[in-house]
């Protein structure tokens, strides 16, 4: 029964959706103390997206953060009817995950290494033999082996649904059925209220659970909220009589297929590779517990043609029924969380990719407790709503880009894949000719980006493998040019802001924890901190006259750093921050000759006493006037060339002709990313992030604590200085040159783990592959302990003996790092 369709006046939350989210994170709020929160549902409880879930909870994930929530779900839906009175339906079966190719069977072991690392369960390799002992359906004669993860299981997604929602109205929340809602009150960029048919209800906070319907529910609001459903199958056999009823859930991944017993028939789901789009216009109004038509015969039936091999008995068995539903996919397979950078104290819980139930639990207790706290309880760099862009909520990009990101659930998940559909959104104003000379392109909020480069004759296209892959020696010869010769790297993608005004610098004093109080001409490098000291941002700051200062930033950083400049610039203050960066290309001229071809392509003095490091000038590049930094992500003498887009292609010709008598190379982002992984240069969300402070990253000299404007942040990093935490930012190099590192594998100390990498990849000056990592130890980490002792690293089960180094081991008379916003892979 749902509570009366009388409405409060108000409510401390109101929270949009009545699915398995939406419930949990209501729950939770109650949990915490709140106690006029109001859940609403446009239909019943359940009857969207979650009614239709297969109900697995599956915990392995390769990311910590998003094993860590999974494993919370676990143990409390194990739990929950004895605080709730109310059955989730978990019943604890275990988990087989089958491989019958290798490089399904690397991704398992890798996957394997990194879930055990975490300490959240134990997931076991097993032989085909064992395959066919714990589920005696399979064919297991072509199988390589497989994982067995024991505390894996299934639920019943309904009863879970209830089992939130009546705890939640055990503690005072008041969730009510049959309310749409129509619209927002939106005062000051801040949300004020929620307008439904009923009326409307004031609010400080709102949280846009309401799954597949959130991307219009956002546009409502003014927010940007980037999903689309797509049409998801799965089909019931006949009652089995003889079948098992705890069955281990069973993964064919590599055939896009699951299976669990499902009230003694078997269940088969599909992650089909290419998926179908479903409008929401063409999603009936009153959907509730509902299914969709589909199309069974294209997408559907070629999975169970699949299912009827691997289990013969399937041949045998008729099918009850086929069903379709809409599921929700974002652009990345990443859900949204978080508060939206349009509109504040507007937060979003939204976008589960399919893996709601599982994710519920936890997706709920951190959206609570941002609310509650204001900030994420732990890392959710790769899942909070401020990563997006808002092209990718265009109709065209989202409806194309879920068409593979459904498939990916499954498919191999390659190092350095990219993305096949909705690409050609965002362009380099050099990329035709990149492209002319083979540049293979990657993709970077929208962007298209040189990779690597494929030398005549070369296909420029990835052939993808869990070793070296195809395009490894081209980027060795880009790598050793940037290190011996002259590399050109087309760095336009990088965010770029203008921070303006008489307060320009008071504002940026206080939010930069470096002092970027500096002399006109001058680049300084520097974090954004938060309250907790950990790292918001990591970029740098070129103070053009007294009063403009030009950021620069990652590709993936726009958004969420814009969104800080607009909560922290005090409003009182006159300044302003303005994103530029489609008004300028960036071209960095990396390496020992790169003051050679400058001098003569521009006439300008260089030198060290002319052009010092950090210093920015105006130079002549052809009929260009450009601004020279000198700065470096690779650790080699060199410039960012920072060109007005619509001079850009004059620059960049003029570069290649000068250039060629001094034997400059194109080179792309990996071999940027080598180079910087040898100077042990950090890259953010992945070696650095809002739960990381500078202090734990080794980069604590950046804090300026004599400031006179004290930085966000200054009390907590002040505390680690006089208390150095337990934590520490390594870096390794593996001893034995023919393996691979891609970041997430565990990092042992005598034989313990002790923390995992962050990023990996082939240092090829260095001869091996090279990581970083945080290594944890109980007590305070000193470079004694580092530099003593064996460490390893496990890379698919196999320990591999690495040295372990507190400073960059490349670390020649070079030049100084100019921060992480370099590539995503």
């Amino acid at each position: 029964m749902s509570d009366s369709v009388n409405l409060p006046d108000r409510a401390s939350a109101v929270i949009i959706g009545g699915g398995v989210t939406g419930a949990s994170v209501a729950w939770h709020l109650a949990k915490l103390g709140w106690s006029d929160v109001l859940l609403l549902e446009r239909q019943r409880f359940a009857g969207g997206t979650s009614w239709h879930a297969a109900g697995l909870i599956g915990t392995a994930r390769a990311s910590e953060t998003h094993a860590a929530l999974c494993a919370y779900t676990r143990e409390l839906l194990a739990d929950l009817e004895s605080q709730t009175g109310q059955s989730t339906g978990f019943r604890e079966v275990g988990s087989v995950a089958i491989a019958h190719s290798r490089d399904r069977l690397a991704e398992l072991k890798r996957l394997a290494d990194a879930w055990n690392a975490f300490g959240l369960g134990k997931m076991e390799m097993i032989t085909a033999e064992e395959v066919a002992n714990l589920h005696p359906l399979v064919r297991t004669d072509d199988l390589l082996g497989g994982t067995w993860l024991a505390s894996d299981g299934m639920a019943s997604p309904v009863d879970v649904v209830n089992a939130y929602i009546k705890g939640a109205r055990a503690q005072g929340v008041r969730c009510v059925e049959g309310v749409g809602v129509e619209g927002f009150r939106i005062e000051n960029r801040k949300v004020k209220a929620v307008r439904t048919q009923q009326g409307e209800i004031a609010c400080e906070f709102v949280v846009c659970a309401a799954g597949l319907w959130s991307r219009a529910l956002g546009r409502l609001a003014g927010v940007s909220i980037p999903l689309h459903a797509c049409e998801h199958y799965y089909a019931h056999t006949e009652k089995l009589l003889d079948l098992p009823p705890d069955l281990p859930v069973l993964r064919d991944q590599d055939k896009g297929a699951y299976y669990r017993e499902d009230a003694g028939s078997l269940l088969v789901g599909a992650f089909e590779l290419k998926a179908r789009p479903v409008r929401i216009e063409d999603i009936p109004e009153d959907f509730c517990f509902d299914e969709l038509p589909g199309h069974v015969e294209e997408q559907l039936m070629p999975i169970l043609a699949d299912a009827m091999d691997r289990i013969p008995r399937l041949q045998r068995v008729g099918w009850r029924s086929f069903f379709c539903g809409p599921e929700s996919f974002t652009p990345d397979d990443q859900f949204h969380v978080g508060e939206s950078p349009e509109v504040r104290n507007f937060h979003v819980a939204c976008g589960l990719n399919s893996v709601g139930i599982v994710n519920s639990g936890g997706i709920g207790k951190v959206c609570a407790q941002w609310l509650d706290k204001g900030h994420p309880p732990m890392d959710l760099t790769a899942n909070d709503l401020r990563r997006t862009f808002v092209f990718q909520n265009t109709q065209a990009y989202i409806e194309k880009r879920v068409t593979e990101t459904l498939g990916l659930l499954y498919d191999r998940h390659y190092p350095y894949r990219q993305y096949a559909t909705a690409r050609d959104v965002r362009h380099s104003p050099v990329h035709e000719r990149l492209a002319e000379r083979g540049a293979c392109f990657g993709e970077a909020a929208g962007w298209e980006r040189p990779n690597w480069f494929a030398p005549e004759g070369v296909s420029p296209v990835y052939e993808h493998s869990f070793g070296r892959q195809n395009w490894f020696e081209h980027c060795a010869l880009e790598h050793r040019a940037a290190r011996e010769g002259v590399a050109l790297f087309d760095q336009s993608s990088f965010a770029k802001y203008l921070v303006k005004g008489p307060d320009a610098c008071r504002a940026l004093q206080r939010i930069s924890c470096n002092d970027v109080d500096i002399a006109c001409g001058r680049m300084v490098y520097t974090h954004w901190l938060n309250e907790r000291g950990g790292i918001e941002a990591d970029l740098t700051l070129a103070r053009i006259d007294e009063e403009t200062y030009c950021v620069i930033s990652g590709a993936g950083a726009a958004r969420r750093d814009l969104a800080w400049l607009d909560r922290h610039i005090d409003p009182k203050m006159r300044a302003i921050a303005v994103d530029i960066t489609a008004q300028w290309a960036i071209f960095g001229l990396m390496g020992p000759h790169s003051r050679a071809l400058l001098q003569e392509i521009t006439g300008a003095d260089f030198s060290d006493a002319a052009f010092p490091f950090g210093a920015v000038r105006e130079v002549e590049i052809g009929c260009v006037l450009a601004r020279a930094a000198r700065v470096s992500y690779v650790g080699e003498l060199g410039w960012e060339l920072h060109v007005s887009t619509d001079q850009a292609r004059h620059a960049f010709d003029r570069l290649l002709e000068v250039g060629a008598d001094h034997g400059l190379r194109l080179a792309g982002m990996h071999a940027l990313d080598s180079c910087r992984l040898e100077k042990k240069f950090v890259h953010f969300g992945h070696d650095i992030s809002d739960v990381d402070s500078p202090v734990e990253a080794g980069m604590g000299w950046l804090c300026r604590m004599n400031k006179e404007i004290p930085f966000i942040g200054f009390d907590a990093i002040a505390r680690q200085i006089e208390n150095p935490p337990a934590k520490r930012l390594l870096q390794f190099l593996l001893e034995e040159p023919s393996k691979m590192l891609f970041g997430h594998e565990p990092i042992l100390k005598e034989g313990t783990v002790v923390g995992y990498l962050t990023s990996g990849g082939y240092g090829h000056t260095l001869g091996g592959a090279v990581g970083l990592g945080y290594a944890k130890s109980d007590t305070r980490i000193r470079r004694e302990w580092v530099e003593s002792g064996d460490w390893e690293i496990l890379v698919e089960g196999e320990r591999i003996p690495a040295r372990a180094a507190w400073s960059a081991l490349y670390d020649p008379k070079g030049e100084r790092m100019r921060g992480g916003k370099a590539a995503a892979r």
